[in-house]
C-alpha cells in the first residue's frame, strides 16, 4: 500500500449555506489523501498502473464548480466521484477549507475532513 496526496489545491467557488455566499463566492482549499497499491507503478514506471494526478485534479475541480450549501456535502461528493472513478483506491480522505468564513468575527478558515474506506 501507499499514499497519493494532492495538497494545497485552491479554487474560487460559490458554496455556502447563505444565498449571498453562493452569489459572491469565496476562496477554498482542498487537500486529498488516497491509499492504494503503488507497487505495480513503482516497478513498471507506467501511468496506467497508478492513479493519474491530473484526472484527480479535474474531478475535484468539476465538483468545486457545482454549488453546495455545506462543506460536508461537497466533501462527500468529491469522495464519491473519485472512488467511483478509481475503484483501486482503498481509502480516501478529503479536507475542504473555506477561507474567511462569514462567522461575525475573525476566523482564517473553516475546515471539514471526511474519510471513507472502499
Amino acid at each position: 500500500m501507499g499514499q497519493i496526496a494532492l495538497e494545497g489545491m485552491e479554487f474560487f467557488a460559490f458554496h455556502g449555506y447563505y444565498d449571498e455566499e453562493q452569489k459572491i463566492g469565496n476562496k477554498y482549499g482542498v487537500d486529498l489523501h488516497l491509499k492504494t497499491d503503488l507497487h505495480a507503478a513503482g516497478a513498471s514506471d507506467k501511468l496506467a498502473e497508478t492513479v493519474n494526478y491530473e484526472v484527480l485534479y479535474r474531478l475535484v475541480l468539476a465538483e468545486m464548480q457545482l454549488p453546495a450549501r455545506l462543506l460536508e456535502h461537497l466533501a462527500h461528493r468529491i469522495l464519491d466521484r473519485i472512488m467511483h472513478e478509481f475503484p483501486q483506491i482503498k481509502r480516501g480522505q478529503v479536507s475542504i477549507s473555506k477561507f474567511n468564513p462569514p462567522l461575525g468575527g475573525i476566523c482564517h478558515r473553516a475546515r471539514v475532513t471526511l474519510s471513507r474506506k472502499a
